[in-house]
């Protein structure tokens, strides 16, 4: 398959923890991919944990896939309060840079079939300033460069960490602590020395992401 930017793609969106051998080898097969010394069982787990997976194909083969999922949750201090929770996102590097990494999470929040409300939680977990810039656009997100979270802003990180999962996770940092397996992914996006100083405290050697969160179209008043 050629780089071709033009390549029509054709999306599917089916359960995380229903997905038959043949797609769970080419989800693993893009993963490996998008990683250095990728650890299979995160994946396994995280589509286990996940309600969704959305993903595109081109030609015949996997462009990218998108693990996510949209819940109502009783957050501390806010009660029903629709939260959407992105996951993995592998997308190949002859896809990159045409939105498909967005549009993949749309897809797999809307499945989700959670309804619009004034205000929604964005979460996910990142390992590369390159990967936050979905949030740090957003003037709401959090961990900010050289702003200590509130409390309000720590209790919330700790109940998204727990959703996600995380044994260990550091209210002050917003570093989800890994099991002690790297996990790099490659990306070649350059980014300015700045955007590295909130993951100051994430050695990906270890396994360790970030938890970044944001709100639409804006955070409730004392955030």
């Amino acid at each position: 398959m050629e780089d071709d930017s033009t390549t029509p793609l054709r999306f599917e969106v089916t359960a995380g923890g229903g997905v038959d051998e043949r797609t769970l080898a080419e989800l693993l097969a893009l993963f490996r991919a998008s990683y250095r010394a990728p650890r299979d069982a995160y994946l396994i787990e995280s589509l286990a944990r996940l309600r969704f997976v959305a993903t595109a194909r081109a030609a015949g083969a996997r462009a990218g896939f998108a693990l996510g999922e949209a819940r109502i949750m009783d957050l501390p201090r806010l009660s029903a309060q629709p939260v959407a929770l992105a996951g993995i996102c592998c997308v190949d590097p002859r896809f990159r840079r045409r939105g498909l990494f967005r549009e993949l999470e749309r897809r797999a929040f809307a499945a989700s079939g959670v309804r619009a409300a004034p205000r929604l939680l964005s979460c996910g977990r990142v390992a590369h300033p390159a990967s936050f810039r979905t949030m740090t656009g957003n003037p709401t997100h959090v961990p900010r460069r050289s702003v200590r979270p509130t409390a309000w802003q720590r209790e919330v990180g700790a109940a998204i960490a727990a959703v996600y999962g995380v044994e260990r996770f550091d209210p002050e940092t917003f570093v989800c602590i890994g099991g002690g397996s790297p996990m790099h992914a490659i990306i070649d996006v350059e980014v300015r020395p700045e955007e590295w100083d909130v993951f100051a405290a994430v050695d990906r050697d270890r396994g360790d992401a970030l938890l970044g969160l944001c709100w639409t179209p804006d955070a409730p008043a004392g955030w």
